[in-house]
């Protein structure tokens, strides 16, 4: 396996959470491709570390699903399908709806911070749709999600809610799609955002529902087009 360009060459002996770290935000942005192997003793040798810690690291990503063990074979960036695409945001939904529920529960101070964070998010987003800088945009879009779960403050829920953000940023960056509703991003993210400053949880509710649907929709209508 030859070094893949951008591959990041860690300083000392780096630890197997940095290496996870650091291997999880190469596979998303597609420095490794899907259906690539990654050999275990190649990446040790350009980390300039032991094995152990490396496979330790690649044992993390396994478990988070970012990685694929096949037997007798080795270890593989997954190509994700339809199905997996729907599976992710029916789980992102579901822990997005619970997060609504826990945050609004949590009382107004908690809710007008978790706003604060997401207008700066915003601003940002629609900066960034006027400089059509899609990586941008992906970046942003899934960070508003993580704020507004982080906002709950259920440690578990953020957990399982960044596997579920890198799963959904490898889905957008391996099916080599743009937003094809870049003109009313921004806008649906504003709705999320004005009904939880007015505390509306029902409208919430539908509201994510709504948002993850279409976002199925999106990619999976511009996969079955290929």
């Amino acid at each position: 396996m030859a070094a893949p360009e951008g591959l990041l060459v860690l300083e000392g002996r780096p630890t197997a959470q940095l290496i996870a770290d650091h291997l999880r935000e190469q596979i998303i942005q597609g420095v490794f491709r899907p259906g690539q192997q990654i050999n275990e003793s190649v990446l040790a040798s350009q980390l300039h570390t032991s094995r152990g810690p490396v496979r330790e690291a690649l044992q993390r990503l396994v478990q988070e699903g970012i990685l694929v063990s096949l037997r007798n074979r080795g270890v593989f960036v997954p190509e994700l399908s339809i199905s997996d695409i729907r599976e992710i945001y029916a789980v992102r939904e579901a822990v997005e709806s619970a997060s609504a529920n826990m945050l609004l529960a949590a009382g107004e101070k908690q809710v007008n911070l978790t706003c604060q964070l997401l207008k700066i998010t915003l601003t940002d987003m629609a900066e960034q749709v006027d400089l059509s800088d899609w990586q941008a945009l992906t970046r942003l879009d899934m960070q508003f999600h993580t704020l507004f779960v982080e906002g709950a403050g259920n440690s578990r829920l953020i957990r399982i809610y960044d596997t579920l953000v890198a799963e959904s940023r490898m889905c957008i960056r391996n099916l080599r799609v743009s937003y094809p509703r870049v003109d009313v991003l921004v806008q649906e993210h504003q709705n999320l955002l004005d009904l939880l400053e007015a505390g509306d949880n029902d409208g919430l509710q539908q509201a994510i529902s709504r948002h993850m649907r279409t976002a199925v929709d999106d990619l999976t209508a511009t996969t079955l087009q290929e």
